[in-house]
């Protein structure tokens, strides 16, 4: 029973003492011990077994239990300290509960007498500061009153002055008093209501509109509406008159500036009326003068009379500027059979310059039409080969050189406030100047095209590129001038017009110049001959385009590729020019496209020509008796005939293309796609192939692989490294012929083994090539039926495990005197790299 009880004490003492994870680890931060004793996972075994490791220890075991001993009965002694130390802990802290409740009983007393005496003072204190306040607001009243009365006195006698001053015109004074009046007639609006302020607000009111009509009156006698102005310099009078009319409705002040401006251009409207020889176009330059003269004597006459916020100076030409432009809108309706470019132009000239003119002396305060003042944003510096200042005549007639036209420009400054104020009527008539540009380049166009019969192709240019045609820097160089021109006459409707007509001319110098230069290619046939090849006759007159013809291409496509990039940036210039709401309406993509067109055409050309001289080489080649051939030699002579026209060739067109590189890049490539499948047919009809053939045919392959691979930089000093796109074409395409020759020269027998070969050589087999491999070997049709019966069985499956194993490749051929015959053709190939 006793060894029961002990059991369920020890459990329920583990049970009590089992902690939480948390609380063990904040225990062993508190206090650190090594003991293991003292560890969470203390196990009792484990801990004798540490003590006791081997039976030998064991003779120790009364020392051990001595120390273990010890060591519980001082962790008794500290417990019982520990918890002897716990009985007066509660006493001690009731005795403290009980001071602390004294303590907060003794301070709630001394705060409620201190907020008693606190509610005492602030009744003694609004006791005090009672009458305080009542003095207060009687003071603020008084001085209300006070001020009030003040005001109203000023009121009366200003009023009292005011009317006085109008009846003998003392302008001066009356706007310094009318200000003042006004200013303390605002203190009594929410006076209104009493009689008396109400008649002193009429009475100041009716004194405004008595001094406006006095002032009106006396602007009209000083400046009557019919006959002429009165000599002699303004009076004071009027200038006080003008103050004065500063303070009243605003509506005064405005009929004061319209009556002026009105009489003072009232010569204007008789000097230049609509039958007068004056007022026509080519006399426009008398009109901008004598608004010139009338500033000037405004200046020295008028200047001082109105205040200069009025600008008065300004007002004037600004009316002038929309008087002109409606009477020369009149008058040219009336003869607008009369208009032509010259006159058109001279006048806008004019007219734009007097715009200027404007911009540079006012800042166009005065103008209130929205359209008048566009604030354009500097276009960001570019290439774009049209951000130009407008240049002189003369730097424009001399400006035809490429270069010229890619100088980037500084970006143009903002419109001036006055553009189109009267160069806005000439608009409705530039259908005139249109006509005449659409008339001068279609006879520039002429003159390209007689300009080019006259003078030939280019000459042949080998040092510094193809050269561009300099027809098409003319072109754009006027382009360019139009532009510029039909911008300063107008943003709208004849922008779209002038695109139109360069859209037009654009296709037609693509047609006539470009394309319709390019030689013809022709279908007659003059190249070698089987036996000249096998003689290894040069064959250079299998070309079909002579040296010049050549450089004539070249030269097209350069003028091509130059016209598209600066079609481009004409485009961008031009939305640029145009109003915003216009801008979807300019398009050149068809003319980009034209041009594109014609560089294809271009490259097509180049690529016939060099593949036509080639033919007649891979002809011979394919009527060559190949299972004859005894031993293997150097290259044929069908190979050295093909090199031979690449060198002649490749490097005239590289260096006609040497401005224009991608396009070089891209005839390369056009030529290798072209040239190596017309390759690889030929190569199918060299049959029957002797297996020495067809090492030969093997060497020839690696032959032309090499010399397309060099083809970019055949016959240059400078040795550049071809584009990786053009390498791939030729190493994938030239690869799959010498594959082709392997096959041909693998042993057919066993069939398995010649089957897996093949589809493992060639990636893109089929039957069809699989029977041209075989008819290339001379194998009889009873003999092609099983193989191609066991293509088709082995297709869908590509070979694995033991067939794998036993696929053939040509490195290691399972006859010995094949794979010795090969071995030799390696080391030949080796011996020639």
């Amino acid at each position: 029973m006793m060894e029961e009880e002990e059991l369920e004490f020890v459990e329920e003492l583990e049970a009590v003492l089992q902690l939480t994870p948390e609380v063990q680890l904040a225990i062993e931060q508190v206090f650190p011990s090594q003991d293991p004793l003292d560890r969470a996972d203390f196990n009792a075994v484990e801990y004798i077994n540490t003590l006791f490791p081997t039976e030998q220890s064991l003779a120790n075991i009364d020392e051990v239990v001595n120390k273990i001993r010890l060591k519980i009965r001082r962790l008794d002694d500290n417990i019982r300290t520990v918890v002897r130390g716990q009985t007066n802990v509660g006493q001690d802290g009731r005795q403290a509960l009980e001071e602390a409740q004294k303590a907060i009983q003794q301070l709630f007393g001394k705060i409620k007498d201190i907020k008693d005496k606190a509610e005492k003072s602030e009744q003694m204190v609004k006791e005090i500061t009672r009458d305080i306040k009542q003095l207060d607001h009687a003071k603020r009243h008084l001085t209300t009153s006070i001020t009030t009365l003040n005001h109203l006195h000023m009121l009366a006698g200003g009023v009292d002055s005011l009317e006085a001053m109008t009846r003998r015109r003392q302008y001066g004074e009356v706007a310094n008093l009318l200000q003042g009046v006004m200013n303390v007639l605002e203190h009594f609006h929410k006076y209104m209501g009493i009689p008396q302020i109400r008649q002193l607000s009429e009475r100041v009111k009716a004194a405004q509109t008595e001094l406006g009509q006095q002032i009106l009156a006396d602007f009209e006698e000083a400046f009557p509406s019919q006959g002429t102005k009165r000599p002699g310099g303004p009076s004071n009078v009027l200038r006080d008159a003008c103050l004065v009319a500063n303070i009243l409705d605003p509506r005064i002040k405005q009929e004061i500036i319209k009556k002026f401006i009105k009489q003072h251009l009232s010569e204007y409207l008789v000097l230049f009326q609509e039958n007068q020889d004056v007022a026509w176009l080519d006399k426009i330059d008398r009109r901008y003068a004598w608004i010139k003269r009338q500033l000037v004597d405004y200046e020295e006459k008028y200047g001082r009379m109105f205040p200069r916020e009025w600008c008065m100076a300004e007002r004037i030409a600004v009316e002038f500027c929309h008087v002109t432009r409606t009477e020369l809108a009149k008058i040219m309706r009336t003869r607008a059979k009369e208009i032509e470019v010259k006159l058109l132009l001279f006048a806008i000239q004019r007219t734009t310059n007097f715009e200027g003119f404007l911009a540079k002396r006012f800042s166009g305060c005065t103008l209130t039409d929205g359209s008048l003042q566009k604030k354009l944003e500097s276009p960001p510096p570019s290439t774009n080969p049209f951000l130009e200042d407008e240049p002189a005549p003369e730097t424009e007639e001399l400006a035809t050189e490429k270069g010229d036209l890619d100088q980037p420009k500084k970006p143009k400054a903002p419109d001036n406030p006055f553009h189109g104020i009267v160069s806005k009527c000439f608009e409705p008539h530039l259908y005139v100047y249109i006509e005449s540009q659409d008339k001068n380049l279609g006879e520039l166009i002429d003159r390209f095209v007689a300009d080019f019969k006259a003078q030939g192709p280019p000459k042949p240019n080998t040092d510094e590129g193809g050269a561009v045609l300099p027809s098409c820097a003319d072109l754009f160089v006027y382009y360019k001038k139009c532009m510029v021109q039909c911008s300063q006459l107008s943003t709208g409707e004849p922008m779209i017009a002038l695109t139109t007509i360069f859209q037009k001319y654009l296709r037609e110098y693509a047609w006539k110049i470009l394309s319709g230069n390019l030689p013809k290619t022709t279908t007659s046939s003059g190249g070698l001959t089987i036996s000249s090849l096998l003689k290894e006759k040069e064959g250079s007159e299998a070309a079909k385009f002579t040296l010049e013809e050549l450089c004539l291409i070249c030269g097209i496509l350069s003028t091509a590729e130059y016209c598209l990039a600066t079609t481009q940036q004409l485009e961008e210039k031009l939305k640029e020019k145009v109003d915003v709401s216009l801008i979807e309406r300019i398009n050149l993509t068809g003319e980009m496209d034209t041009f594109s067109t014609v560089i294809s055409s271009s490259i097509q050309l180049l690529v016939q020509d060099l593949d036509a001289a080639c033919d007649p080489a891979l002809t011979a080649m394919s009527k060559m008796q190949w299972q004859n051939v005894e031993h293997v030699g150097d290259q044929s002579p069908y190979v050295t005939s093909v090199i031979l026209h690449i060198k002649q060739n490749v490097p005239i067109i590289r260096d006609n293309l040497a401005s224009t590189r991608k396009y070089f890049t891209q005839f390369c490539i056009k030529f290798a796609n072209s040239f190596i499948p017309k390759f690889i047919t030929h190569l199918f009809k060299c049959k029957p192939i002797s297996m020495v053939g067809a090492e030969q045919l093997l060497l020839d392959t690696h032959s032309l692989k090499m010399v397309l691979l060099d083809l970019p930089s055949i016959g240059s000093q400078v040795v550049r490294k071809a584009p990786a796109s053009y390498t791939k074409i030729v190493v994938k395409g030239m690869t799959r012929a010498e594959m082709i020759l392997k096959v041909v020269m693998a042993p057919h027998e066993p069939l398995v083994v010649f089957v897996d070969n093949y589809i493992k050589l060639l990636t893109d087999c089929n039957t069809e090539t699989f029977q041209k491999i075989l008819d290339m070997k001379g194998l009889k049709r009873s003999e092609q039926s099983s193989m191609l019966e066991l293509l088709r069985q082995r297709l869908p499956t590509p070979p694995s495990g033991a067939e794998s194993s036993g696929s053939l490749s040509l490195t290691a051929p399972t006859p010995e005197q094949e794979s010795s015959r090969i071995r030799k053709l390696e080391k030949l190939i080796k011996k020639r790299l």
